[in-house]
This record gives structure tokens, C-alpha cells and sequence, in this order.
């Protein structure tokens, strides 16, 4: 069965694994990859691994879980961005900076402030957006989105209590499922609460996983365990439920 990974950070990758997986992603069925970037050079490099392989699809943007960037790193981003439209799928990996905060309490407005840019960037250049926004943050996330009435949202790896699930789902947001979903109750939760046809699936690697996938280095091969998880849990017919992710990231990246 086909599979798509909606989330994963391919730049990050060791060149041994990346040359792995490339060799090794057909036999698994997976048809494509949609790599997120963190910062500028992260954006450049997953343009490379889209002009050398027909498997990836980049998004461009900076990851909220470091320091926010100067004004002039931010305007040389956006500006390369822009001049590189026509080659990305999304907007991504943009959001709020919850975990940075639970370490170290910061200032949270030049990062509101940030992701505002990026959500009127991916209003403008008629975009969807990858967001990292969980707990609180995701209220935050949703006012803005309905703000400036951007629908084409995918919250990945997404974590919130049941009154932000129902807003989301209200609002048409997607959201995509880790391979944590074989050993994490919060998740299987959502995946019981999400409807099928708001979902993906990822891995965001190269974040390790455990429960199954302990000591192996995080492939997209993880999702047909993932994806038997979610068929389980909504007492779906496996194939069924393969097509439908499938066809839900196909339509959602426009790939």
C-alpha cells in the first residue's frame, strides 16, 4: 500500500542514512516525502534533495524551538523564500516555541509576531502551512489562522486538550500522526477523537521513537505501524484506511 510521510526533516539526516532510505523508500511504498526546514540553510538544502530525487517535496520556513532570528535573517528568509515558491509545498516547519519554554521561560511575543509573517507569507503566495503548536500554543496558532481565514493547516505531531481538537476539526485542520501512536495513550486519544479525513501520517525524523522502534533509526518505514495503529483504534479496514491518509496528504500538499 502507498504511503506518503507528511512530516520528516530530511536535511537532518547522516548522508549514510539519507542514501539509505532513498535506496530502500520504494520497496516500502512510500511515494513521497515532504521535507520541513529549520532555518535558511536547512530550506537550501531540502531544495537540493528535491532537484535530485522526484520523492521530495520541500517546505520552507524556521522552526520556532531555537532562537528567534535577527530582522535581516528574517527579511533574506522570506526574500528566498519568495523567490522560491514555485518549488516548495508548503510553508513549514513554523509554529510557537512550547518546549523552549517549559526549559527556560521566554518571551513569546517576537515568536507570535514571527508566525503572523509566516501566516500572511502563506496567504500570500496561496500556501498550505506545517505548524508545531501544541497545548496552549495551538489556541494561540488558531486565533491567528482565523485571523487571516487560512484554512490549509496541518498540525503535526499535534498534542491538545478536547476543546482545541473540536475547534480544529471545526476548522478544517489537518493533523498527522507519529509512529508514538504504538505506545502513547495521549495519542491514541486523538486518533479516536480526529476524523480519518483530517489525518496523515510522519514520522518527523530524525526524531528517535521508542516502545518497538528503541535503538533503530527513524524511517518512514515506520508508518505501516503506525498506520495499522490508526486502523485499529477506529476499527477501519486497514486498506481503507491506507487509501484515505494517502489520498488526504495527495490533496492537502497538491502533489
Amino acid at each position: 500500500m502507498k504511503m506518503i510521510d507528511a512530516h520528516i526533516h530530511l536535511d537532518s539526516y547522516e548522508a549514510s542514512q539519507r542514501e539509505e532510505l532513498f535506496n530502500s523508500i520504494e520497496s516500502y511504498g512510500i511515494e513521497a516525502i515532504i521535507s520541513v526546514s529549520m532555518d535558511l540553510e536547512s530550506c537550501e538544502k531540502n531544495l537540493e534533495l528535491n532537484r535530485q530525487t522526484n520523492v521530495v517535496y520541500p517546505a520552507f520556513g524556521y522552526h520556532p524551538e531555537q532562537q528567534i532570528p535577527s530582522k535581516k535573517e528574517i527579511d533574506k528568509l522570506f526574500d528566498w523564500i519568495r523567490v522560491h515558491q514555485n518549488e516548495m509545498v508548503a510553508i513549514g516547519e513554523v509554529g510557537l516555541p512550547y518546549y523552549k519554554n517549559l526549559e527556560e521561560k521566554i518571551d513569546y511575543s517576537p515568536y507570535i509576531q514571527l508566525l503572523e509573517k509566516f501566516i500572511i507569507l502563506a496567504k500570500e503566495l496561496n500556501k498550505p502551512i506545517v505548524l508545531h503548536a501544541v497545548y496552549e500554543d495551538a489556541e494561540i496558532v488558531c486565533n491567528l489562522l482565523e485571523k487571516y481565514s487560512l484554512k490549509k493547516a496541518h498540525f503535526h505531531w499535534f498534542k491538545g486538550d478536547e476543546q482545541v481538537i473540536n475547534r480544529m476539526i471545526k476548522n478544517g485542520y489537518y493533523i498527522s500522526i507519529t509512529p508514538d501512536v504504538l505506545y502513547e495513550n495521549e495519542i491514541r486519544d486523538l486518533v479516536s477523537k480526529y476524523p480519518l479525513d483530517l489525518m496523515m501520517v510522519e514520522t518527523d525524523g530524525p526524531w528517535p521513537f521508542e516502545g518497538p522502534f528503541e535503538k533503530e533509526w527513524t524511517h518512514p518505514k515506520f508508518m505501516h505501524d503506525s498506520i495499522a495503529k490508526i486502523a485499529e483504534i477506529k476499527n477501519l479496514d486497514l486498506k481503507f484506511v491506507y487509501r484515505i491518509l494517502y489520498e488526504n496528504t495527495k490533496r492537502f500538499y497538491e502533489i
